[in-house]
């Protein structure tokens, strides 16, 4: 309760000071806006056991607004309104904060900082969103970047609440950031994108909530910048935002489960080295538990990328090696897609048109993913966005389990 207290503390005191900026200088402030509202369709190709429905319409309404009263200073905030016919939304109206609930909220805020900025100083504190990492598909450094995994993978990025300073220098960037602990959104138990195991199979699943962090999140990070060479190095020590699962049987058919958030430090750090035949980038992690609560291991991301013209390419490898096993239920769609090959192409038919197929493949076979998708621009306001989304495999394997879900999306956005 006193971490809820505190955080409507600090948004309310981001609004207050959003306010007051606002108004002192609405004759001086620089002022832009963006938002789109985006609906969409998609259809599943088969049936699913733990989940009928086919068919499912999503809607979005986003809004952000940027004001910069002085050279110093820029605000930022947004908001999503949110609407589904598959009861992945909530059904009360409220103004969400947090982004710790299960469905995802009707109204949540989106963003809300303050970036204070100086010669080679930069300040961001408040609600924003913190990525690290320098490859495609999977990013085994990125640890502030929590998902909305409700559908697995066609997840988006949450906001943290936090404070991240930057200090630059010639080619040399310094960033920490200490941050509130905000989970991933993970998938509904009744719904397809959760797989009940077999031997719980006959049993009513009962949610009995989550255990969540009361403390903060840190991180430190190197970045190097270079004509022949891109790198950094970064350390995290906070808590993973993938939950393990304490199960417990309270009746002959029920079964309680609980997420719980363990401790999480991880070493990581990136390179790009562009070549005259192709970018090659890497990125790895040492994730380790000082709690021994999950396993250690090393991700790993080694791949090349080249443009051909309009042409765009990009494949490599994603890699694993566990250094401690842990056993115990939890979800984890990054080590889901290591050791597999990964790859995109990506073509642009004008500056109105797009496409691109995307995909990724279990070396020893058991899973794999494929997704095409096309995108027009229609007038200035206008974009119509199809795709069609392959799974197979076996159902051991963390793609293959999802082998039900091969789907086709419609999407229509009017951009503002």
């Amino acid at each position: 309760m006193r971490t809820r207290i505190r955080a409507h503390a600090l948004d309310s005191g981001l609004i207050a000071l959003f306010l007051t900026c606002y108004v002192t200088s609405a004759g001086a402030q620089t002022f832009s806006q963006r938002g789109f509202a985006d609906v969409k369709g998609q259809l599943f190709f088969q049936d699913d056991p733990n989940d009928q429905p086919r068919y499912v319409g999503d809607a979005l309404l986003r809004q952000e607004i940027f004001i910069k009263p002085t050279n110093w200073l820029r605000l930022s905030a947004g908001v999503d309104l949110r609407a589904n016919s598959h009861d992945q939304v909530e059904d009360e109206w409220r103004l969400d904060f947090e982004d710790r609930s299960i469905l995802r909220p009707k109204a949540a805020l989106r963003r809300l900082s303050a970036t204070l900025s100086g010669s080679h100083v930069t300040v961001d504190i408040g609600k924003q969103f913190i990525r690290w990492g320098r490859t495609d598909i999977l990013n085994p450094t990125d640890r502030f970047a929590p998902r909305d995994y409700l559908t697995v993978i066609d997840n988006e990025f949450l906001p943290a609440f936090g404070v991240r300073g930057t200090v630059q220098g010639g080619n040399e960037t310094f960033e920490a950031v200490l941050t509130r602990f905000t989970p991933s959104r993970l998938p509904l138990v009744d719904q397809r994108w959760t797989v009940i195991p077999p031997e719980a199979a006959g049993l009513t699943l009962s949610d009995a909530g989550s255990i969540f962090p009361d403390k903060t999140q840190q991180g430190v990070r190197w970045n190097h910048t270079a004509e022949r060479l891109e790198g950094s190095l970064s350390f995290f020590n906070g808590y993973n935002n993938l939950p393990n699962f304490t199960i417990r049987q309270t009746s002959p058919t029920t079964l309680d489960f609980y997420r719980v958030y363990p401790a999480l430090r991880s070493f990581g750090g990136d390179v790009a080295i562009p070549t005259q035949l192709a970018t090659i980038k890497g990125e790895a992690a040492y994730l380790k538990s000082p709690t021994g609560s999950v396993q250690d291991y090393v991700l790993y991301v080694i791949e090349g990328e080249r443009q051909f013209g309009e042409w765009m390419f990009d494949g490599g490898y994603t890699g694993e090696v566990v250094t401690r096993e842990v056993p115990g239920a939890r979800f984890g769609p990054d080590e889901g897609v290591a050791k597999s090959f990964i790859g995109r192409i990506s073509y642009t038919l004008g500056p109105r048109r797009s496409f691109a197929i995307e995909g990724v493949v279990r070396q020893n076979g058991d899973g794999m993913y494929g997704r095409a998708e096309y995108s027009e621009a229609i007038g200035q306001h206008w974009r119509v966005t199809m795709s069609a989304v392959g799974l197979a495999g076996d159902e051991t394997s963390f793609l293959g389990q999802f082998h039900h879900n091969s789907n086709g999306t419609i999407a229509l956005r009017f951009s503002y």
